[in-house]
């Protein structure tokens, strides 16, 4: 059970890492979105490359930020049963949802997105506006990663429900995320 207790750790360290890194993407964002506002109001003029840069930080974030947010508990759930259940109950709908709901979504994107994005890697894609970004085929690799990370905290909260099922839910870091959104 340590080195499951291990996994964990471990898999919740590098959502942490990302989560905490790509949050900056977030500020990144309402910077440029501000810079491109008062570049066409104020000085009547625009950057294409600009307003696609913006739309860029706001997707990395939340995708590369999704995996954070899965793991700080912080994500969308219906709450009708799973609040008032014991922990080892809630340790059966997590690891139910993350087997029947999360993975299978998570393999079905993977699966359908490796054909795109290996596509616009080997067309080196820019944007299709003149004047965009170039590298678009890096943007869209972002959907693997996101991929990856989900399937990676999927992976934790299997291992973390395992070990509270298991009675050694003492052995995983406690859930509880401070920093963001807190």
């Amino acid at each position: 059970m340590g080195a499951l207790a291990g996994f964990v750790r471990f898999a919740e360290a590098v959502n942490d890492y990302v989560g905490r890194t790509v949050a900056w993407l977030t500020l990144a964002t309402v910077i440029i979105c501000a810079t491109v506002v008062f570049i066409r109001y104020a000085l009547q003029t625009g950057y294409v490359w600009m307003q696609e840069l913006y739309v860029w930080t706001h997707a990395a974030a939340f995708m590369l930020g999704a995996g954070y947010t899965l793991m700080a508990n912080k994500h969308v759930r219906v709450d009708i049963l799973y609040a008032r259940a014991s922990p080892r109950k809630q340790a059966w709908l997590d690891l139910f949802s993350t087997l029947v709901f999360l993975f299978p979504w998570v393999i079905l994107l993977t699966y359908f997105a490796w054909p795109y994005v290996t596509h616009s890697w080997a067309l080196y894609e820019t944007s299709s506006q003149v004047g965009g970004m170039p590298g678009l085929y890096v943007m869209k690799t972002i959907i693997l990663a996101f991929s990856g990370l989900m399937f990676l905290q999927g992976l934790a909260i299997c291992g973390r429900c395992i070990l509270v099922l298991n009675g050694q839910g003492h052995l995983a870091p406690p859930r509880a995320v401070s920093g963001l959104g807190e």
